[in-house]
Protein backbone atom coordinates (compact mmCIF):
# COMPACT_ATOMS: atom_id res chain seq x y z
CA UNK A 1 0.00 0.00 0.00
CA UNK A 2 1.29 3.64 -0.88
CA UNK A 3 2.52 5.30 2.30
CA UNK A 4 1.53 8.78 1.04
CA UNK A 5 -2.52 7.14 0.62
CA UNK A 6 -2.16 5.41 3.80
CA UNK A 7 -1.08 9.08 5.12
CA UNK A 8 -3.56 11.02 3.33
CA UNK A 9 -6.49 8.66 4.30
CA UNK A 10 -5.10 8.84 8.21
CA UNK A 11 -5.68 12.91 7.88
CA UNK A 12 -8.63 12.69 6.36
CA UNK A 13 -10.25 10.18 8.89
CA UNK A 14 -8.91 11.80 12.20
CA UNK A 15 -12.11 13.56 13.79
CA UNK A 16 -9.85 16.43 14.87
CA UNK A 17 -9.05 17.43 11.23
CA UNK A 18 -12.87 17.14 10.23
CA UNK A 19 -13.96 19.14 13.02
CA UNK A 20 -11.60 22.20 12.78
CA UNK A 21 -11.95 22.22 8.96
CA UNK A 22 -15.57 22.44 9.52
CA UNK A 23 -15.16 24.82 12.43
CA UNK A 24 -13.09 27.51 9.76
CA UNK A 25 -15.52 26.88 7.02
CA UNK A 26 -18.40 27.72 9.41
CA UNK A 27 -16.35 31.14 10.60
CA UNK A 28 -15.93 31.70 6.64
CA UNK A 29 -20.17 30.95 6.01
CA UNK A 30 -20.90 33.69 8.76
CA UNK A 31 -18.27 35.87 7.32
CA UNK A 32 -20.24 36.00 4.24
CA UNK A 33 -23.50 35.75 5.57
CA UNK A 34 -22.76 39.38 7.77
CA UNK A 35 -21.53 41.14 4.92
CA UNK A 36 -24.53 39.77 2.51
CA UNK A 37 -27.14 41.79 5.56
CA UNK A 38 -24.81 44.84 5.98
CA UNK A 39 -25.01 45.57 2.65
CA UNK A 40 -27.20 46.69 0.07
CA UNK A 41 -27.42 48.26 -3.56
CA UNK A 42 -27.10 51.41 -4.26
CA UNK A 43 -29.79 53.27 -6.19
CA UNK A 44 -32.30 56.25 -6.24
CA UNK A 45 -33.94 55.28 -3.00
CA UNK A 46 -31.28 55.66 -1.07
CA UNK A 47 -29.72 58.71 -2.69
CA UNK A 48 -33.21 60.54 -2.23
CA UNK A 49 -32.76 59.16 1.49
CA UNK A 50 -29.20 60.36 2.53
CA UNK A 51 -30.43 63.68 0.70
CA UNK A 52 -32.87 63.63 3.40
CA UNK A 53 -30.64 62.75 6.25
CA UNK A 54 -28.31 65.19 5.05
CA UNK A 55 -30.85 68.07 4.56
CA UNK A 56 -31.95 66.89 8.51
CA UNK A 57 -28.31 67.42 9.55
CA UNK A 58 -28.00 70.69 8.06
CA UNK A 59 -31.33 71.94 9.59
CA UNK A 60 -30.03 70.63 13.32
CA UNK A 61 -27.01 72.58 12.66
CA UNK A 62 -28.58 75.63 11.43
CA UNK A 63 -30.95 75.09 14.36
CA UNK A 64 -28.20 74.84 16.96
CA UNK A 65 -25.65 77.75 15.69
CA UNK A 66 -28.88 80.14 16.07
CA UNK A 67 -29.49 78.98 19.78
CA UNK A 68 -26.03 79.31 19.98
CA UNK A 69 -25.42 82.73 19.23
CA UNK A 70 -28.98 83.76 20.65
CA UNK A 71 -27.11 82.62 24.70
CA UNK A 72 -23.83 84.34 23.31
CA UNK A 73 -26.05 87.73 23.22
CA UNK A 74 -27.83 86.90 26.39
CA UNK A 75 -24.61 85.92 28.05
CA UNK A 76 -22.60 89.39 26.57
CA UNK A 77 -25.94 91.27 27.69
CA UNK A 78 -25.57 89.46 30.98
CA UNK A 79 -21.99 90.13 31.32
CA UNK A 80 -21.63 86.71 31.98
CA UNK A 81 -19.52 85.88 29.07
CA UNK A 82 -16.51 83.41 29.19
CA UNK A 83 -14.50 81.71 27.05
CA UNK A 84 -16.75 79.51 25.54
CA UNK A 85 -18.48 82.36 23.65
CA UNK A 86 -16.59 84.28 21.09
CA UNK A 87 -16.30 88.15 21.30
CA UNK A 88 -17.95 88.51 18.30
CA UNK A 89 -21.38 86.66 18.37
CA UNK A 90 -22.18 87.23 14.97
CA UNK A 91 -19.38 84.79 13.83
CA UNK A 92 -21.47 82.06 14.92
CA UNK A 93 -22.87 81.43 11.57
CA UNK A 94 -24.39 77.71 10.77
CA UNK A 95 -22.02 76.01 7.91
CA UNK A 96 -23.45 75.93 4.47
CA UNK A 97 -25.31 73.01 2.89
CA UNK A 98 -22.88 72.08 0.57
CA UNK A 99 -20.79 70.91 3.31
CA UNK A 100 -23.01 68.33 3.85
CA UNK A 101 -22.92 65.41 1.34
CA UNK A 102 -25.19 62.90 0.60
CA UNK A 103 -22.70 60.36 0.41
CA UNK A 104 -21.82 60.51 3.93
CA UNK A 105 -25.55 59.18 4.33
CA UNK A 106 -25.44 56.22 1.85
CA UNK A 107 -25.77 52.66 3.22
CA UNK A 108 -22.55 50.76 3.29
CA UNK A 109 -22.25 48.44 -0.35
CA UNK A 110 -20.12 46.08 -1.10
CA UNK A 111 -17.85 47.26 -4.21
CA UNK A 112 -15.99 44.34 -5.28
CA UNK A 113 -13.09 45.88 -7.16
CA UNK A 114 -12.43 48.09 -3.79
CA UNK A 115 -12.77 45.25 -1.63
CA UNK A 116 -12.53 41.85 -2.16
CA UNK A 117 -8.91 41.73 -2.06
CA UNK A 118 -9.23 43.17 1.57
CA UNK A 119 -11.67 39.96 2.00
CA UNK A 120 -8.49 37.58 1.29
CA UNK A 121 -6.85 38.38 4.35
CA UNK A 122 -9.29 37.15 6.73
CA UNK A 123 -9.68 33.77 4.48
CA UNK A 124 -6.08 33.58 4.55
CA UNK A 125 -6.03 33.88 8.30
CA UNK A 126 -8.53 31.20 9.21
CA UNK A 127 -6.95 28.42 7.05
CA UNK A 128 -3.55 28.93 8.20
CA UNK A 129 -5.12 28.91 11.64
CA UNK A 130 -6.80 25.79 10.78
CA UNK A 131 -3.71 24.20 8.77
CA UNK A 132 -1.58 25.18 11.60
CA UNK A 133 -3.53 23.43 14.54
CA UNK A 134 -4.59 20.30 11.83
CA UNK A 135 -0.67 19.48 11.20
CA UNK A 136 0.46 20.18 14.43
CA UNK A 137 -2.23 17.83 15.85
CA UNK A 138 -1.54 15.33 12.74
CA UNK A 139 2.13 15.00 13.54
CA UNK A 140 2.02 15.05 16.81
CA UNK A 141 -0.87 12.97 18.10
CA UNK A 142 1.44 10.45 16.15
CA UNK A 143 4.48 10.75 18.71
CA UNK A 144 2.35 11.11 21.69
CA UNK A 145 -0.03 7.92 21.04
CA UNK A 146 3.29 5.86 20.16
CA UNK A 147 1.94 5.41 16.18
CA UNK A 148 4.77 7.04 15.04
CA UNK A 149 7.30 4.27 16.15
CA UNK A 150 4.71 1.57 15.00
CA UNK A 151 4.94 2.84 11.56
CA UNK A 152 8.82 3.48 12.06
CA UNK A 153 9.01 -0.46 12.09
CA UNK A 154 6.79 -0.49 8.92
CA UNK A 155 8.83 1.96 7.07
CA UNK A 156 11.76 2.15 8.59
CA UNK A 157 13.38 5.41 6.29
CA UNK A 158 12.86 8.39 9.22
CA UNK A 159 12.92 11.08 6.56
CA UNK A 160 10.66 9.33 4.29
CA UNK A 161 7.82 9.21 6.39
CA UNK A 162 8.26 12.57 8.24
CA UNK A 163 7.56 14.38 4.63
CA UNK A 164 5.02 12.04 3.49
CA UNK A 165 3.07 13.21 6.72
CA UNK A 166 3.44 16.63 5.35
CA UNK A 167 2.86 16.07 1.60
CA UNK A 168 -0.57 14.40 2.54
CA UNK A 169 -1.08 17.28 4.89
CA UNK A 170 -0.38 19.93 2.55
CA UNK A 171 -2.43 17.85 0.11
CA UNK A 172 -5.26 17.92 2.39
CA UNK A 173 -5.02 21.15 2.98
CA UNK A 174 -4.57 22.37 -0.89
CA UNK A 175 -7.81 20.00 -1.88
CA UNK A 176 -9.94 21.62 0.72
CA UNK A 177 -8.65 25.83 0.84
CA UNK A 178 -8.62 25.71 -3.40
CA UNK A 179 -12.82 24.64 -3.28
CA UNK A 180 -13.18 26.66 -0.61
CA UNK A 181 -11.55 29.53 -2.11
CA UNK A 182 -13.88 29.24 -5.29
CA UNK A 183 -16.89 29.39 -3.13
CA UNK A 184 -15.33 32.76 -1.72
CA UNK A 185 -14.77 34.22 -4.51
CA UNK A 186 -18.64 32.91 -5.59
CA UNK A 187 -19.87 34.14 -2.66
CA UNK A 188 -18.59 37.83 -2.28
CA UNK A 189 -19.14 38.14 -6.48
CA UNK A 190 -23.11 37.29 -5.51
CA UNK A 191 -22.74 39.79 -2.86
CA UNK A 192 -21.48 42.14 -5.36
CA UNK A 193 -24.11 41.47 -7.47
CA UNK A 194 -27.23 41.75 -4.86
CA UNK A 195 -25.67 44.12 -2.59
CA UNK A 196 -23.62 46.31 -4.16
CA UNK A 197 -21.63 46.73 -7.62
CA UNK A 198 -18.53 44.79 -9.42
CA UNK A 199 -18.19 47.41 -11.75
CA UNK A 200 -14.57 48.27 -13.26
CA UNK A 201 -13.61 44.81 -13.16
CA UNK A 202 -10.58 45.33 -15.54
CA UNK A 203 -7.86 42.64 -16.13
CA UNK A 204 -5.67 44.18 -13.93
CA UNK A 205 -8.09 43.97 -11.21
CA UNK A 206 -8.80 40.23 -12.10
CA UNK A 207 -4.62 39.67 -12.08
CA UNK A 208 -4.64 41.56 -8.78
CA UNK A 209 -7.05 39.53 -6.66
CA UNK A 210 -5.84 36.44 -8.49
CA UNK A 211 -2.24 36.84 -7.08
CA UNK A 212 -3.70 38.11 -3.55
CA UNK A 213 -5.30 34.91 -3.91
CA UNK A 214 -2.08 32.92 -4.87
CA UNK A 215 -0.62 34.79 -1.82
CA UNK A 216 -2.86 33.88 0.68
CA UNK A 217 -2.68 30.26 -0.38
CA UNK A 218 0.72 30.24 -0.02
CA UNK A 219 0.62 31.24 3.53
CA UNK A 220 -1.92 28.61 4.47
CA UNK A 221 0.72 26.30 3.14
CA UNK A 222 3.72 27.47 4.85
CA UNK A 223 2.18 27.93 8.44
CA UNK A 224 0.47 24.75 8.37
CA UNK A 225 4.04 23.79 7.39
CA UNK A 226 5.35 25.29 10.57
CA UNK A 227 2.94 24.01 12.88
CA UNK A 228 3.79 20.18 11.55
CA UNK A 229 7.33 21.41 12.05
CA UNK A 230 7.26 22.30 15.27
CA UNK A 231 4.66 19.63 16.75
CA UNK A 232 7.69 16.98 15.19
CA UNK A 233 9.94 18.91 16.97
CA UNK A 234 9.01 18.34 19.99
CA UNK A 235 6.80 15.34 19.64
CA UNK A 236 3.97 16.44 20.67
CA UNK A 237 0.99 19.17 19.51
CA UNK A 238 1.57 21.44 22.90
CA UNK A 239 5.04 22.38 21.51
CA UNK A 240 4.00 23.56 18.36
CA UNK A 241 0.60 25.43 20.11
CA UNK A 242 2.78 26.93 23.21
CA UNK A 243 5.39 27.86 21.03
CA UNK A 244 2.70 30.07 19.06
CA UNK A 245 1.17 31.53 22.34
CA UNK A 246 4.96 31.76 23.51
CA UNK A 247 6.33 34.02 20.35
CA UNK A 248 2.77 35.71 19.90
CA UNK A 249 1.94 36.88 23.41
CA UNK A 250 5.25 36.84 25.29
CA UNK A 251 7.28 38.23 21.71
CA UNK A 252 5.10 40.05 20.34
CA UNK A 253 2.73 42.05 22.61
CA UNK A 254 5.69 42.30 24.85
CA UNK A 255 8.14 43.22 22.80
CA UNK A 256 5.20 45.65 20.70
CA UNK A 257 5.06 47.28 24.26
CA UNK A 258 8.92 47.74 25.27
CA UNK A 259 9.58 48.91 21.80
CA UNK A 260 6.63 51.52 22.25
CA UNK A 261 8.16 52.81 25.79
CA UNK A 262 11.77 52.63 24.06
CA UNK A 263 10.48 54.99 21.71
CA UNK A 264 12.06 52.59 18.75
CA UNK A 265 10.77 54.28 15.35
CA UNK A 266 8.54 51.82 13.32
CA UNK A 267 8.34 49.44 16.44
CA UNK A 268 5.78 47.71 13.88
CA UNK A 269 8.55 46.49 12.01
CA UNK A 270 9.80 44.31 14.19
CA UNK A 271 6.75 42.37 15.08
CA UNK A 272 5.55 39.42 12.82
CA UNK A 273 1.43 40.08 12.22
CA UNK A 274 3.39 43.36 9.90
CA UNK A 275 5.29 41.08 7.93
CA UNK A 276 2.15 38.83 7.32
CA UNK A 277 0.20 41.91 6.18
CA UNK A 278 2.79 42.76 3.85
CA UNK A 279 2.55 39.81 2.26
CA UNK A 280 -0.80 39.73 1.83
CA UNK A 281 -1.60 43.11 0.79
CA UNK A 282 1.60 43.40 -0.95
CA UNK A 283 2.99 46.64 0.64
CA UNK A 284 2.94 48.31 4.43
CA UNK A 285 3.50 51.59 4.99
CA UNK A 286 4.79 52.20 8.48
CA UNK A 287 4.48 56.05 9.31
CA UNK A 288 6.66 57.45 12.45
CA UNK A 289 4.91 60.85 13.76
CA UNK A 290 7.66 61.41 16.32
CA UNK A 291 8.94 62.97 13.14
CA UNK A 292 8.45 65.74 11.11
CA UNK A 293 9.74 66.01 7.38
CA UNK A 294 8.61 69.47 6.31
CA UNK A 295 7.38 70.47 2.81
CA UNK A 296 8.16 73.49 0.50
CA UNK A 297 4.52 74.85 2.22
CA UNK A 298 5.33 74.43 5.22
CA UNK A 299 3.52 71.12 5.55
CA UNK A 300 5.01 68.67 8.34
CA UNK A 301 4.95 65.30 7.04
CA UNK A 302 6.04 62.17 9.22
CA UNK A 303 8.70 59.85 8.09
CA UNK A 304 7.50 56.56 6.14
CA UNK A 305 8.63 53.03 5.81
CA UNK A 306 7.48 50.75 3.66
CA UNK A 307 7.55 47.23 4.39
CA UNK A 308 6.89 44.89 1.16
CA UNK A 309 6.08 41.36 0.25
CA UNK A 310 9.55 40.87 -0.74
CA UNK A 311 10.53 40.77 2.49
CA UNK A 312 8.14 39.03 3.75
CA UNK A 313 8.79 36.34 1.53
CA UNK A 314 12.17 36.23 2.87
CA UNK A 315 11.20 36.05 6.49
CA UNK A 316 8.99 33.12 5.56
CA UNK A 317 11.49 31.29 3.53
CA UNK A 318 13.69 31.61 6.57
CA UNK A 319 11.26 30.44 9.01
CA UNK A 320 10.37 27.37 6.68
CA UNK A 321 13.82 26.30 6.26
CA UNK A 322 14.79 26.35 10.10
CA UNK A 323 11.97 25.13 11.88
CA UNK A 324 11.35 22.42 9.08
CA UNK A 325 15.37 21.62 8.82
CA UNK A 326 15.50 21.44 12.53
CA UNK A 327 12.71 19.12 12.60
CA UNK A 328 14.61 16.77 9.80
CA UNK A 329 17.46 17.06 11.77
CA UNK A 330 16.23 15.82 15.03
CA UNK A 331 14.18 13.03 13.33
CA UNK A 332 17.27 11.73 11.46
CA UNK A 333 19.55 11.87 15.12
CA UNK A 334 17.45 11.18 17.91
CA UNK A 335 16.12 8.09 19.15
CA UNK A 336 12.74 6.30 18.47
CA UNK A 337 11.17 5.62 21.37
Amino acid sequence: MSLFRTELRRLTKRRFTRYMTLLGLLVLAAVVVGVFFTNQKIGAAQYAQAEREADQQYQAQVHWSEQERVACEQAKTAGTTNNRYPEDCSVITPPSRDQFSAEWYLPSTFDFRETFDETLIPFAAIFALVGFVVGASFVGAEWSTGGMMNLLLWRPKRLTVLLTKLAALLTGMLAVTLPAAVLWFAGFWAIANFRGTTEKMTSGAWQSSVLTGVRGLVLVLVVTTIGFALASLGRHTAMALGGVVAVMVVGQFGLGILLSMAGVRFAEAWLLPTYMLAWMTKTVKLEDWNSCNATFSGECKPATMDITWQQSSILLSVAVVVILGASLWVMRRRDIS
